[in-house]
């Protein structure tokens, strides 16, 4: 432990050049409370997420769209709870809940884990909280939910990796059409969709819970909007658990950008633990095997689309959750080797349905957050040159794609605002990181880590998933770790760097038939 520590030391030393230190930065004022929460059981089922809501209790909050001007036009953020079960003197408070991949995933059916005990914390930690669910401001079931253009997911998509310069003029016109969907449905609406402001809805929920401080577990953007929330209200939180946590030096197109190297790394692994498995799936015993099959798929799919609505954008949008997710892993090798060895497509067409409202949804309000914070180039040359060359040195997986994803930020209606100060000296925090982190590798939790130095950081040895603890990665060793914190606040000994770890899960086993 002391060996990599001192390694992480002289890694830490390195990135001070690039991140900020903790910044003083005066705690911002609650806005006047707007409004209570109405609790009643949620809807079963849910209109978007079916069952998953049993259980739980719903409410809506109103809270300011603009908190610069707190009286006026307001807007709903949606919730769910799964009220404690213990005795009031045994109460521990609130946990505010939210998954990330950017803003735009629904987490209203978070808490259903915690109450239902399937989460990963100790038996006798999950029943002493109330577990808060939420929908950020324009997300799923909040008013108003934001949608633009749905033609630009839908199928068919165009190839992602242009072929020519005129393909690639095509796809920035659809971006630029996109964004212009959104300026002409929402105008200046737009601007109000940030992290900080999301933030600032995080304190309202606190007041109309009645809190003086909350607990707070996210992920991904997620674990962003922790850290924003703790740097502007630091004294309004008890504990936080950051998991997957970006970098707050690369907001925008610096961190978009960086995504690309480390999905390819995880693509790797998927292609490495199909090659393993050559007895079930016949796609090869190497992984530069199993890797050129899934390019000759592609190939395929570029010539002759199927049911002439399934081609290489649909194709690469149902294999990218093999980046994120090795729990997807044993579904998507069978769509390969079903598609490749014989020929069948039933599986590629049961995992590629027309995107429906929440799919539309997510695109919109990731770009809506990602659009008006940090620098996005306006100059589409500055992005093509960056993505030919990833894609040049074999970033291959995901690079283009990911650009259409984020494309329309070139054009964005509104300018986009500075990020948020990120840091405090005295939060109580706990980072968990995987090491092969597929959106963010280690920088962003080293930079989060220099920026509370008051937080621990816990990394997991050989991690590839989104997400490493109270989740379905199910490392004991991490739920152990995140149960203590949680109970009574207990953190590991600071070794100022990386503080603890843990080994990673063993990644799926397949069916042998």
């Amino acid at each position: 432990m002391k060996k990599l520590a001192l390694v992480t030391a002289v890694i830490v030393t390195g990135l001070l050049v690039q991140a900020v230190a903790p910044v003083a930065v005066a705690e911002e004022a609650a806005a006047p409370a707007t409004g209570t929460i109405a609790w009643s059981p949620c809807p079963d089922p849910d209109p978007n997420l079916g069952a998953l809501l049993k259980g739980l209790e719903c409410g809506t909050l109103e809270v300011p769209l603009d908190y610069a001007q707190p009286g006026g036009q307001k807007i709903k953020v949606a919730l769910t709870r799964a009220k404690h079960t213990v005795a009031e003197d045994q109460y521990k408070g609130v946990v505010l809940l939210h998954r990330g991949q950017w803003p735009g995933p629904i987490s209203r059916d978070m808490p259903t884990r915690y109450a239902k005990g399937t989460s990963g914390l100790a038996k006798d930690v999950g029943p002493a909280y109330d577990w808060i669910g939420l929908d950020p401001r324009g997300v799923g079931a909040s008013e108003p939910s934001i949608v633009c253009d749905a033609s630009y997911i839908n199928p068919l998509l165009p190839d992602p990796v242009p072929k020519t310069a005129a393909d690639e003029q095509a796809s920035v016109a659809r971006a630029q059409a996109y964004a212009k969907s959104c300026g002409d449905k929402y105008g200046d609406t737009l601007k109000h969709f940030t992290t900080k402001d999301s933030a600032r809805d995080l304190d309202q929920i606190r007041i109309a819970l009645g809190q003086e401080q909350i607990s707070y577990y996210g992920i991904d953007w997620g674990a962003y909007l922790g850290s924003v929330y703790a740097s502007m209200y630091p004294t309004r939180v008890k504990r936080m658990m950051l998991d997957s946590v970006p970098s707050p030096s690369g907001v925008g197109y610096q961190n978009q950008m960086a995504k690309n190297f480390t999905a390819e790394h995880t693509g790797g692994l998927f292609f490495a633990w199909v090659a393993k498995y050559d007895s079930v799936y016949h796609l090869g015993t190497t992984a530069e095997q199993v890797e050129e099959k899934y390019y000759e798929a592609l190939d395929t799919l570029r010539a002759t689309p199927v049911d002439g609505r399934i081609g290489p954008g649909e194709w690469t949008n149902v294999f990218e959750q093999v980046v994120y997710r090795s729990w997807t892993w044993v579904s998507r090798a069978k769509i390969l080797s079903d598609f490749v060895v014989r020929g069948d497509a039933t599986a590629l067409r049961t995992d590629s349905p027309t995107p429906g409202f929440p799919q539309q949804n997510r695109v919109a309000m990731t770009n809506a957050v990602n659009c008006s914070e940090g620098p996005w180039p306006k100059n589409w040359n500055v992005w093509s040159a960056t993505l030919a060359g990833q894609y040049a040195a074999g970033n291959k997986i995901l690079t283009w794609n990911n650009a259409w994803y984020s494309a329309p930020c070139a054009f964005w209606p509104t300018q986009s605002q500075a990020p948020a100060q990120v840091g405090n000296s005295n939060v109580n925090i706990l980072l968990v990181q995987p090491q092969y982190d597929p959106s963010h590798g280690m920088f962003g939790a080293l930079d989060m880590r220099i920026r509370f130095p008051n937080s621990r950081l816990i990394v997991e040895l050989g991690g590839h998933n989104l997400g490493s603890t109270l989740t379905a990665n199910n490392n004991a060793c991490l739920n152990t770790y995140a149960s203590d914190y949680f109970r009574d606040g207990t953190r590991p000994t600071s070794w100022w760097g990386i503080d603890a770890t843990c080994q990673a899960a063993a990644d799926p086993v397949p069916p042998t038939t």
